[in-house]
């Protein structure tokens, strides 16, 4: 039995992860399909613009998916990406997204986005790719992250940081040598030295 273009597009959902109205467009397949699938109960609609299969596993991560799906050039970051790393017990009410200097600030209303400008290497350095939900999602490595909290302790609070820092290096997600490494490229390095010379 051949395809329809209502089973075509709930299988581009379940590749996807999550689906937007222009993926359609891309393809060539009609938008107003996704309203009648949202009805039969096949799709979900999870924000403005943004559908999962309705039988689609998800997880705490869905709303990080869900922002880097709207902005797929920001870099998960800060608060966000200590959530994506497990090395805090705070869910943030906002995604943290790292862009740089120049880029235009995404506008997005849903879900709430706090936007932090990077630049230079404390833009590019420690990127990882990872995907959420079927969703490419750009993220900070532990080290680095741990080295902005620090650089952004007077937003997150110094209690956040150290938290961030203990946790990470009790797991041990990462070594004190690329901690450091990142400490340096986010000029935190004199700041965070006494506080990893206390734990060795």
């Amino acid at each position: 039995m051949a395809k329809t273009a209502a089973d075509r597009i709930v299988e581009l959902a379940g590749k996807a992860g999550i689906l937007r109205p222009r993926d359609l467009d891309e393809r060539g397949m009609p938008r107003f399909h996704l309203s009648d699938l949202v009805r039969e109960g096949r799709l979900l609609r999870v924000g403005r613009g943004l559908y999962i299969r309705a039988d689609a596993q998800t997880t705490e991560h869905l709303t990080l998916a869900e922002a880097c799906k709207r902005v797929p050039h920001g870099v998960l970051c800060l608060l966000s990406a200590l959530q994506y790393h497990g090395l805090t017990t705070q869910l943030p009410r906002e995604v943290w997204l790292a862009i740089g200097v120049k880029a235009r600030r995404p506008k997005v209303d849903v879900p709430a986005i706090r936007v932090c400008r990077f630049s230079g290497e404390a833009l590019t350095a420690g990127v990882e790719d990872h995907r959420i939900e079927g969703v490419p999602v750009r993220v900070y490595n532990v080290p680095k992250t741990v080295a902005d909290c620090f650089k952004y302790r007077n937003k997150i609070g110094l209690d956040v940081a150290l938290e961030a820092l203990r946790d990470a290096r009790r797991s041990r997600k990462c070594s004190a040598d690329d901690i450091w490494k990142y400490a340096k490229i986010c000029r935190v390095a004199n700041v965070m030295r006494p506080y990893l010379e206390a734990l060795g």
